[in-house]
């Protein structure tokens, strides 16, 4: 009971405006025998609220702010990045301070130089930890390149050591990598864990005269849930590869938007059921969209030109995991709670309308470029 109550005050908090685009910064690194260069992204929305830049409080950050912030922004991030070479600290000097867009919004860009001192050359390490003690789920996605080989890695305060080899990294290991980033992000990515929530809380139910009611044995609610999750599967499976290749491209605003609508279309259902025996059709349908979603952080990451595929198959079947064990959690609380009116008037129809208007502030906010979750 104590879950289910978690459950339903987790279905009633609001998420994040930009769901699936988690703060990100993007360093990278590139070795010239013993000289290291480098170049990082680090959103503006992140620096001003580490250290505020929007100094006449208007809530845009302009370029003359940017300039006027540069030190305290060198000296913010600088502090927090560390890099060791044959057993001795490196300096950073910064060259350069640039701007950029990505998906999310404006970024600044630090350019800068690496001193190490004479003699010391071979294999570095780097030490990361911005914002990791205001946003324990900020990541740092690097970009490591040395000797015509370039290695990814996502930095996190689980992970914010990474030994810059000059040898190729193992395939495996990235393998690896990709897998853990893969469940991460399933389980931070809000929007497709409504979405997928949305689609499971009506599993325990069969349509009935008046809507929906409890089903009588388990399996037939697996048998839905099933088809449920490989539908959505099989589907964004299918996009993540081809977009992760760059073989199809959608735009990153119509993709938010159309993922943000599909949580709502599915949380209405489950109040207003429209669609009932085929609700796998549903998945598919739509995990076809979030599967772009999926692509645009896989992108972000950076696949590995020698380890391509096995970091495209170890990211999706991190999903896979993360997702499974949603499924795991959810399924068997909501059947033993099916005939309760606890589930129907707490969790089922309250959960699927605060989900619903979630999903809707998401898509005016995608739609529009509005700011309406803080």
């Amino acid at each position: 009971m104590r879950l289910l109550w978690l459950l339903a005050l987790l279905l009633t908090l609001p998420g994040p405006a930009q769901a699936h685009k988690p703060s990100d910064s993007y360093l990278a690194l590139r070795a010239d025998g013993a000289r290291i260069t480098g170049q990082w992204d680090i959103a503006l929305r992140d620096l001003e609220f580490a250290i505020g830049l929007d100094a006449d409080g208007d809530g845009a950050i302009t370029w003359g702010e940017v300039r006027t912030g540069q030190a305290a922004i060198e000296r913010y991030a600088l502090a927090r990045l560390k890099l060791t070479r044959a057993d001795r600290e490196c300096s950073k000097r910064v060259t350069d301070l640039l701007a950029d867009n990505h998906s999310d919004g404006a970024y600044a860009v630090l350019v800068f130089e690496v001193e190490c001192g004479p003699g010391a050359d071979g294999n570095a390490e780097v030490e990361y930890s911005l914002f990791f003690d205001l946003d324990p789920t900020h990541r740092g996605l690097l970009r490591w390149e040395a000797a015509g080989r370039t290695v990814t890695a996502v930095l996190g305060p689980d992970s914010a050591k990474f030994r810059l080899a000059t040898e190729a990294a193992s395939p495996l290991g990235q393998f690896l990598s990709y897998g853990k980033e893969g469940v991460w992000h399933i389980w931070i990515g809000i929007d497709h864990v409504l979405f997928l929530v949305s689609l499971l809380l009506p599993a325990v139910y069969v349509p009935a005269r008046r809507g929906w009611a409890p089903v009588e044995r388990f399996m037939p609610a697996f048998w839905d849930v099933f088809r449920v999750v490989t539908a959505f599967t099989v589907a964004h499976s299918i996009t993540l590869s081809l977009a992760a290749l760059a073989i199809i491209s959608l735009p990153t605003r119509l993709t938010e938007t159309a993922i943000a609508f599909s949580v709502l279309l599915a949380a209405l259902n489950n109040i207003w059921p429209v669609v009932h025996g085929r609700r796998w059709l549903v998945a598919f349908g739509f995990g076809l969209i979030h599967g772009f979603g999926f692509a645009s952080v896989l992108t972000d990451l950076g696949l590995p030109q020698g380890a391509l595929l096995l970091a495209l198959v170890g990211f999706n079947l991190g999903v896979e995991a993360g997702q499974l064990l949603i499924v795991a959690v959810l399924v068997p609380l909501a059947y033993a709670v099916r005939r309760s009116g606890f589930y129907r008037r707490v969790i089922f129809v309250p959960g699927s309308a605060v989900i619903a208007a979630v999903a809707l502030g998401w898509m005016i906010e995608r739609g529009f470029d509005l700011k309406i979750f803080s």
